[in-house]
């Protein structure tokens, strides 16, 4: 019978679009958080900047779940629906924890090498919007999850570089405690990126 439905019925495909406005949301942020690195002047400018992005993204993933609850036949499985709109939300959640760190640390200046990990963040999340596009399609889709996974890596040897530079170079204990903290929350950005990736691949491969 549910296959019966679904080839009577037709499927709401406005979860495309809103994915897409989420990712897209997402990337923004990310942009204007390595802006704000590379230019460090206003950190609590651009805190706020990123909040802003921070609770569009809240508004978005409130829709998709929302008209997830409100849809009688999905484009792909209600849970897949759920956790990709959750898993995406993830990832600005940690970006803008790095950048309400940054003001509630008080720090002054940025250290070497932490924009670099940043900019890594952005470049995943980049990867993260051309895969959403794709879901409908699932036309190489699977070439841009594979980057992402290639990217947390990246990500993962920029953090634990700069986390030995750190104990080498950095007296103060609460500096380190500080810093190591912004550099893991940053890589974490990275695990979420691919936490979606993983997310966009099952839903390939149920629908393939």
């Amino acid at each position: 019978m549910p296959g019966l439905l679904s080839r009577i019925l037709p499927r709401e495909t406005t979860f495309f679009d809103l994915f897409v406005q989420q990712a897209e949301n997402v990337h923004q942020a990310a942009i204007a958080l390595v802006q704000g690195l590379e230019n460090f002047q206003d950190p609590i400018a651009n805190a706020d900047r990123i909040e802003k992005f921070e609770h569009i993204g809240d508004t978005i993933t409130h829709s998709i779940i929302t008209r997830l609850n409100q849809t009688f036949i999905t484009p792909f499985d209600r849970e897949d629906i759920h956790e990709l709109a959750s898993k995406i939300d993830d990832v600005i959640d940690l970006m803008d924890a790095v950048a309400t760190r940054l003001v509630t640390y008080r720090v002054q200046t940025i250290r070497a090498g932490v924009a670099e990990l940043a900019a890594t963040v952005r470049d995943s999340t980049a990867e993260m919007v051309a895969a959403v596009r794709l879901i409908e399609k699932q036309d190489h889709i699977l070439d841009h999850c594979i980057e992402i996974n290639r990217l947390e890596n990246v990500a993962d040897r920029q953090s634990r570089a700069l986390i030995g530079i750190l104990f080498d170079q950095e007296k103060d204990p609460v500096q380190i405690i500080k810093w190591k903290e912004i550099i893991e929350t940053l890589e974490y950005a990275t695990d979420k990126c691919e936490d979606v990736a993983n997310v966009i691949e099952t839903v390939t491969l149920k629908n393939a």
